[in-house]
This record gives C-alpha cells, sequence and structure tokens, in this order.
C-alpha cells in the first residue's frame, strides 16, 4: 500500500475528495480504489496506479483461532509482523469481546534485550505512520471479511491497539502519535484513547513528552526485572536509562495524567522469578496507579533462524509463577497475567522477527 502520491493525485479535485478517498481506507477499509465508486471511472484507475492499495502479507493463523499472525512486506521489500488477538467476553460470551492489534513501529530493533527475537534482528528502520496504520487496516480488511457466523461472542471490528510489536515506539514517537491520532479520529478507525496503549523498554524523552500530550494514551513500561543490575544485563538501554530515573520519569507522568501505568514483566525461569525477585519488584511497585503485567518467557525458536538460538532462556514453570503471584498478593501489589496468543504461529510476545 502507498499512500504518499494521494495529495497530489487529487491536487485538481474538490476539497471534500481528499476526505473521502481517506475515510474509504481508514473508515471503510476498500482493498481496491474500483470500490470507490463516487470517483469517477478514471480517477479510480489513476489512484490504482500511483496509489495502489495492496497489502502483500502471509497470514498464520493460531490452532484456536484466536490470533492471527501477518507478516507485511513493506514498499521497499522490508518486512515487518503484527498479530491480532481475538478475545471472548467470559463474562458475557453472548456479546462480542474485543480485537486486539499488536502493531510494529520499527524494522527490527536497536534495544537488543536478550530475550527478544526482534532485538537480535538489529535495527533496520523507522515505520511511517502510514505504515503503522497499514497494519491495522490489513486486519479491519481480515475481519470484514469473515462471516457474521464465525464470530460469535467476537468483535466484528478492530476495538484495541497496542504499540508492543517490533521496535521501540518512542524512538519513533512522531510517527507513532500521529498514526494513534487518525486510530483516534472519529472520521477514521474511532478507537478510543483509552483502548490505545504504548510500550516503552524506558525512553524518559518519551515519556516526558507523551505526559504533555493531551491524548491521555496507555503507557505500558517494559521492566523485567526489580533491580537495576539484572536489568542492565537483560536490557542494555538500562545502562542510558537506569531503573531509578525510568520510574521517577513514570511517576512525573502520573502526576500530571493520572492515569495508571502497567509494568510489563517477563518470567524467565532461574532468571528473574524467584522469591527474592517477586519481594524486591513489590518494593518498587507499592504505588497507587501502578500495576504489575506478568508474561511467561516465549523462547526464541530457532527453526526461524538459527542466530536467534543462542539464549538458553526457559519460561518459568508453574509452580515458580504460583509462587512469584502468591507473594504480590501477599504484598498486596495490583497484578495481571498475560493470557498467551498466537505462542504455536511465533506471534507471541517477544517472538517477532524478520529475516529482513
Amino acid at each position: 500500500m502507498d499512500l504518499s502520491n494521494l495529495e497530489k493525485v487529487l491536487e485538481g479535485e474538490p476539497k471534500y475528495r481528499l476526505n473521502q478517498a481517506r475515510e474509504a481506507v481508514y473508515k471503510n477499509f476498500i482493498s481496491d480504489w474500483s470500490e470507490a465508486t463516487f470517483f469517477s471511472v478514471e480517477l479510480r484507475e489513476k489512484l490504482n496506479k500511483e496509489c495502489p492499495l495492496e497489502i502483500k502479507a502471509d497470514v498464520l493463523v493460531s490452532k484456536k483461532e484466536d490470533s492471527v499472525k501477518a507478516r507485511i512486506t513493506l514498499e521497499d521489500g522490508m518486512m515487518i509482523e503484527t498479530v491480532l488477538m481475538r478475545h471472548k467476553d467470559p463474562l458475557r460470551p453472548e456479546t462480542s469481546g474485543r480485537n486486539t492489534v499488536c502493531v510494529s513501529s520499527q524494522v527490527g530493533c536497536p534495544l537488543g534485550c536478550l530475550f527478544c527475537a526482534t532485538g537480535k534482528m538489529g535495527f533496520k528502520r523507522n515505520l511511517t505512520s502510514e505504515e503503522i496504520l497499514e497494519q491495522v487496516i490489513f486486519f479491519s480488511r481480515y475481519l470484514k471479511k469473515i462471516t457474521l457466523s464465525e464470530v460469535e461472542g467476537f468483535a466484528i471490528s478492530v476495538t484495541n491497539v497496542t504499540y508492543m510489536g517490533m521496535g521501540e515506539p518512542f524512538l519513533n514517537y512522531d510517527n507513532v502519535l500521529d498514526s494513534i491520532r487518525i486510530l483516534n479520529d472519529y472520521k477514521y478507525f474511532n478507537i478510543g484513547v483509552r483502548s490505545i496503549s504504548v510500550s516503552t523498554a524506558g525512553i524518559i524523552e518519551g515519556i516526558k513528552k507523551l505526559s504533555d500530550d493531551p491524548l491521555h494514551i496507555n503507557l505500558a513500561i517494559s521492566l523485567h526485572a526489580p533491580n537495576n543490575k539484572l536489568r542492565g544485563e537483560l536490557m542494555p538501554i538500562n545502562k542510558k536509562y537506569p531503573l531509578a530515573e525510568v520510574l521517577k520519569a513514570v511517576d512525573q507522568y502520573i502526576e500530571k495524567t493520572k492515569r495508571k501505568v502497567m509494568f510489563e514483566y517477563v518470567l524467565i525461569k532461574d532468571v528473574n522469578d524467584s522469591e527474592e525477585h517477586a519481594r524486591e519488584l513489590a518494593k518498587i511497585m507499592n504505588k497507587k496507579l501502578y500495576f504489575v503485567n506478568l508474561i511467561l518467557y516465549n523462547a526464541i525458536p530457532p527453526q526461524r533462524d538459527p542466530a536467534l538460538a543462542g539464549q538458553a532462556f526457559e519460561p518459568s514453570t508453574t509452580e515458580r509463577v504460583k509462587k512469584f503471584r502468591d507473594i504480590l498478593e501477599e504484598l498486596k501489589i495490583r497484578y495481571t497475567q498475560r493470557y498467551r496468543f498466537g505462542d504455536d504461529i511465533n506471534a507471541a510476545c517477544g517472538q517477532f522477527v524478520t529475516s529482513k
């Protein structure tokens, strides 16, 4: 898909034509300009030639059919991965649940976290706001094609977006925020700010910028260790942005926005999942608007790229996870445990990777 020439193609048309075109792409999710019958045949042909809407993607669906991964090939041949997670509402199964798209913000990632496949790719480039939105458009089109009999208990459109795919969103801040404004715009996707989340490894400048932005979206911090030493070993970015400074920035964010902040914690066997680690974590998480999201480590699959098989990390055992959770409960720390989506199609947290 390439909309870079859209304004140029519509230059001689009435001004409202540009809004019509954008609504067709971002609201009605057309996949070919021939569907835009409010344009002349000649204009539709020109748009198809100069602003193609095709999204080239390979798709994998999980066995449970609750997650769908797409590997999208961009205009320059580089590839990214994105996943659709489909949630049924267990309390109201007769009604629609949620459809969450986890989007990438960069091709690869420069941070090099030891437990993450994307970090082992290295950094290729930032995505444009259009390339970020393309991921949501792809799954909006996908859901549009599903028949009503296939969606019982599920939502029929994209309801939530998380910036937790490939890359560090705050190292591509402007394009990420531009895409969020379009997602939130009632004329286009109309997704509420409470349904949009951005995760950062702790880029302090980005946290400060976000605290001043009128769009009070959800903020998540990739924590993964309860102390500065261990976090520095797992996440090289911690050397530039130490844990204490990140928490200070988060506190300032909360003071300005009055919004709660989620701290993501990947549980890795014998690395950060001991009872001592749980008690250390409780000490730094004992604040009113903090809550912890526990995530079971997802192994990096060597069959995808043998170069990624260098770490001998394993997910925490059921027993260790239970002890960890028991301690958090005992010390009255608010937490949730993330449901594992897409691990059978390498679409779970930390598994996004492409060879280009």
